[in-house]
Order: C-alpha cells, then sequence, then structure tokens
C-alpha cells in the first residue's frame, strides 16, 4: 500500500532560497583540522580553488630602473652619434660633414636609445624595432631643428655674457650658457619618448626631466674639456656624460611624477614599475601588450586589462588573476593592492595628493 514517503522528493529554488548556512570562520584545512566544536574538518574543493598561488616577493634589479636604463641609453646613444662623426670633425676653422652633423646624430641616437630601452628591458624584441624606426626619423627631424635653436640661444647667451666681461670658456658664465642652450636638445629626447610611448603625459615627463638633464650635461662639457686635455677624447667623455644626464633625469622626474603604477614585485620583471598613462593598459603574453608578460604558459596573449575612469581604476581578466588572493574577473583597485596574474605579481600604487 503507498504511504506519503514513497513519493518522490522534490526540492524547488524556493526551498533553496530559505535554506540559511551559517558563516563558519576561517581555520586551517589540512588532513585532519579540528573545529570547534571537536569535529574534524577535512576542508572543501571551492577552498583550495579560491586560494591563490603563493608568490614570494623578490628583490628588483637596478637594470629595471627607469633612470637607469634611460641614463644607459643616453649614454651609448651619445657616444655612437660621436663616434661616427669624430673622424671629420675639424677643431678651430674649418667645417666638414662631422661639424655639422655631430649634435643632431648625438640627439639623433639618444632619442632612438630613449624610445627603445624601456621595450629593451621588457623583453618586447617587436615592440622595441617598432619605437626604433619611429625614434630614428623624429630624431633626425628634432636633431637638426633643436640644434639651430640651441645656436641661437649659445650665441645670445655668450653675447650677454661678453659684454658682462664673461669671454673666457674657462668661466662659469660660459658653462652656464652652454648648459641653457643644450638643455633644448634634452626636451627633444623627452618629446621621442613620449611619442613613441603614446602618451601625452609621458613625453610631457620626458621633456621635463630632459631639459634639467641635458642643462646639467651642457653645464659640465666645458670643465671636462679643460680637465681632459685631448680634444676628440674629452668630446666624447662629455658628450657620454651628456647623454646620461639627460636619461637618467628623464627617469627620475617620470617615477617622481607618477600618478598610478604597478610595482612588479615578483618574476623575471620583478622591481620594474609600469606607470598607467593611458585610460586603458592591456596586459598579456603577446608583445604588442602594454604590459608584455614573457615566458609562462598560463598567460593569455590578451589576459587582462586595466581601465582608469576618472578616480576609478579597474581591472578585467579574461585569464586566471588574483587580487589580494582572491580570484577576480573585475576588480576596482585600491592603492596597496596585489594583483596575481601566472608567475608575475604586481603591487598596485597611487600618489596621494595633500
Amino acid at each position: 500500500m503507498p504511504t506519503d514517503n514513497d513519493k518522490p522528493l522534490k526540492i524547488t529554488a524556493d526551498d533553496l532560497a530559505r535554506v540559511i548556512v551559517p558563516d563558519v570562520p576561517a581555520g586551517p584545512v589540512g588532513p585532519a583540522a579540528t573545529t570547534a566544536g571537536g569535529a574534524k574538518s577535512y576542508g572543501t574543493i571551492s577552498d583550495a580553488a579560491e586560494m591563490a598561488p603563493a608568490i614570494a616577493e623578490q628583490k628588483g634589479s637596478i637594470f629595471l630602473q627607469g633612470w637607469f636604463y634611460l641614463g644607459a641609453a643616453g649614454l651609448l646613444g651619445a657616444l655612437l652619434g660621436w663616434g661616427l662623426c669624430e673622424r671629420s670633425f675639424v677643431d678651430g676653422v674649418g667645417h666638414t660633414w662631422g661639424n655639422l652633423w655631430m649634435l643632431p646624430a648625438i640627439v639623433t641616437f639618444m632619442c632612438i636609445g630613449y624610445g627603445v630601452s624601456e621595450s629593451a628591458v621588457e623583453r618586447s624584441v617587436r615592440k622595441a624595432i617598432l619605437r626604433g624606426l619611429l625614434a630614428l626619423p623624429l630624431g633626425v627631424v628634432l636633431g637638426f631643428i633643436f640644434d639651430v635653436v640651441a645656436n641661437l640661444i649659445y650665441n645670445i647667451a655668450v653675447s650677454i655674457c661678453a659684454e658682462a666681461g664673461a669671454q673666457s670658456f674657462r668661466n662659469p658664465a660660459i658653462w652656464i650658457s652652454r648648459g641653457i642652450a643644450w638643455a633644448v636638445f634634452g626636451a627633444a629626447g623627452g618629446t621621442v619618448y613620449g611619442i613613441v610611448g603614446q602618451s601625452m603625459k609621458k613625453a610631457k615627463y620626458g621633456i621635463i626631466g630632459g631639459l634639467i638633464g641635458a642643462g646639467i650635461g651642457g653645464m659640465i662639457f666645458d670643465p671636462i674639456i679643460m680637465a681632459v686635455h685631448r680634444a676628440s677624447l674629452s668630446r666624447a667623455v662629455g658628450f657620454a656624460l651628456f647623454g646620461a644626464a639627460t636619461g637618467a633625469a628623464m627617469g627620475w622626474v617620470e617615477s617622481a611624477l607618477k600618478d598610478r603604477w604597478l610595482y612588479v614585485t615578483s618574476g623575471p620583471l620583478a622591481g620594474k614599475q609600469f606607470i598607467l598613462y593611458k585610460s586603458l593598459t592591456t596586459i598579456g603574453s603577446e608583445q604588442k601588450s602594454d604590459i608584455y608578460l614573457f615566458k609562462d604558459p598560463s598567460i593569455l596573449g590578451q589576459h587582462a586589462a586595466i581601465a582608469i575612469s576618472g578616480s576609478r581604476v579597474q581591472i578585467k581578466a579574461l585569464g586566471t588573476a588574483y587580487v589580494m588572493g582572491s580570484p577576480i574577473t573585475t576588480r576596482v583597485l585600491q592603492d596597496g593592492d596585489l594583483v596575481q596574474i601566472g608567475r608575475y605579481a604586481f603591487r598596485y600604487k597611487e600618489r596621494h595628493r595633500s
């Protein structure tokens, strides 16, 4: 005889909605973790699935600091430009193509160095080549334009110094005159740096840093000439320090004025900071990504993106990503948040305005 016990059990959505699951404080997950009531808990599958992989923080490398690689790029670029023109450079009376091309060539190769250095340290060969090809014509054009402007400024400044009684290049007033004139070459480097980086803010920071660094490099040029008695060697040392000072100052100013950035705490790029200039910054294993993450097969070509809208900074992930240890698809970032993607970990930072 059928009874109520023989009827099939039916559970509706309303029944599930009325179920209340008590909150259980997080505790150790292990082979036999003991709860407060004395019962043993073995954890759950979801507990393990939601745990971010532990990534140890690594010490950053000096080679990934902006002031270092931009300074090195400026130094090498200046030496290359000098080396190409020095054999045809004539001291004193007379001019050759070496005299005409010396400063424009130095500025050109400095611009190329600034354009490719960031991509080079990020191991993005494709991006470095593209930026180098863009920086070359820009450097040539700006090199000649700013050479004319610098000579005009220098001649005016030297005339003012001469009227004041300072006529020898041993006079510090002449050093300052050269520094003011050569500062415009730093503006050329900063302009190219921003153009290849596709950011007006990056160009602004680069120009400010370039003006400061090139001005300092210009002021120390004549003292170097005085200290190194061989003309060609003195020019090599002077231009090398000029290029290094320009690049290092660009890196320092860019770092000092940044608003929002990701600092890499773990992975092959530990110590590198990615300043978030653009409204949309892409992250992935494709070299065209704004933040290129290499040597990790778990990272998608287009893995994530960071969107900035006013004061709101949001990360959107297409692949596996964690923020503060929790898996996310979309999350608004707060200052100090730790973002993990594959073998890489980033600390999101903001500069607080007073």
